[in-house]
C-alpha cells in the first residue's frame, strides 16, 4: 500500500514518498497519505521546515490516472491535492529531487519553495507525449521558477532536463552529488527551522505576497507591518541581547 515515511531531524521533517515499485506515482492513497502527513507536521510545534523526497530510484513518476473514478474532474482534483497541499503549507519546503520527476511529479517539486537536485535527477513534463494537457498549475509554476523559454522548451518541445541543466536554467537552486542530496537539503532546511517558527512563516508569506507587488513603496509598507510585529516578540529581544553580549566580549 502506498505510504509516506516521516523522519524528524533538527526541527526538520523529511517526508519520503515510499512506493518504489510504482516509482512513487501519485495514486489516491499516496496523495491522501501526503495530505495527512503534512497536516500532522503543521500541527507539530517542533517542526519548522519540510523536505520532500522519494524512495529511489525515482522522485515521483507522475499521476496514476487509472483511479479517477466516474468524475474525471473530481478525480484530478484529488490527485492535485497531493502536491497542492504541500504548496499551500505555511512551512518552508524543499524538494530533494533524487531521480525522475515526471508530469505531476514535477508539480510536486515545483510546489516546494526551493528545489535541490541530485546529479541523477531528471525533470520531464511528458504531458504532450501522453496526449494530455498539463494540469495542476504546471505551466504557471514552471514559468515562475525557470521562465518562459525553459517552460516552452520542456513542455512544448519535450526537452527533458537533468540535474546540472536544471541548476543552469534556474529550475533548481543547486545540483549536488546523489549521496549528498538528503543531508544537504536537511541542513538547508534546518537553517529555516532554527529561527522562531512564526517569524519564518511570516517571512515566507511576505516573499510570496510581494512577488505580485510592482510598487516599491507598497512593498515597504507590506514589510513594515511584520517587521514591527517581529520587534515586539521575545525572540528579537533575546537575540539582540545575545549579539550585544558577543560584541562586548570581543572588545
Amino acid at each position: 500500500m502506498a505510504e509516506v515515511h516521516v523522519e524528524r531531524r533538527d526541527g526538520v521533517a523529511l517526508l519520503t514518498l515510499d512506493d518504489p515499485a510504482r516509482r512513487n506515482a501519485l495514486s489516491m492513497d499516496l496523495c491522501a497519505a501526503i495530505v495527512g502527513a503534512v497536516e500532522e507536521l503543521e500541527a507539530d510545534e517542533g517542526i519548522g521546515a519540510l523536505v520532500v523526497t522519494g524512495a529511489g530510484p525515482a522522485f515521483c513518476a507522475g499521476a496514476d490516472l487509472s483511479q479517477l473514478g466516474e468524475s474525471r474532474r473530481d478525480g484530478l482534483k484529488a490527485i492535485y491535492e497531493g502536491f497542492l497541499r504541500i504548496a499551500r503549507s505555511p512551512l518552508p519546503t524543499i524538494a530533494a529531487v533524487n531521480g525522475a520527476a515526471v508530469g505531476a511529479g514535477m508539480n510536486l517539486a515545483l510546489g516546494c519553495d526551493v528545489r535541490l537536485a541530485a546529479r541523477s535527477a531528471r525533470f520531464d513534463t511528458r504531458f504532450l507525449d501522453l496526449g494530455i494537457h498539463p494540469g495542476g498549475g504546471h505551466t504557471w509554476m514552471f514559468q515562475r521558477a525557470a521562465g518562459l523559454q525553459a517552460t516552452m522548451a520542456a513542455v512544448v518541445f519535450g526537452q527533458a532536463i537533468d540535474g546540472p541543466e536544471a541548476e543552469r536554467v534556474g529550475l533548481v537552486w543547486r545540483c549536488v552529488d546523489d549521496e549528498e542530496l538528503i543531508d544537504t537539503a536537511v541542513a538547508m532546511a534546518a537553517r529555516a527551522a532554527s529561527a522562531p517558527r512564526e517569524l519564518t512563516q511570516r517571512v515566507r508569506a511576505t516573499i510570496l505576497d510581494v512577488a505580485s507587488i510592482d510598487d516599491h513603496d507598497e512593498a515597504v509598507e507590506r514589510e513594515l507591518v511584520d517587521q514591527l510585529w517581529s520587534m515586539d516578540q521575545p525572540a528579537f529581544a533575546e537575540r539582540l541581547a545575545a549579539l550585544q553580549r558577543k560584541i562586548s566580549s570581543s572588545d
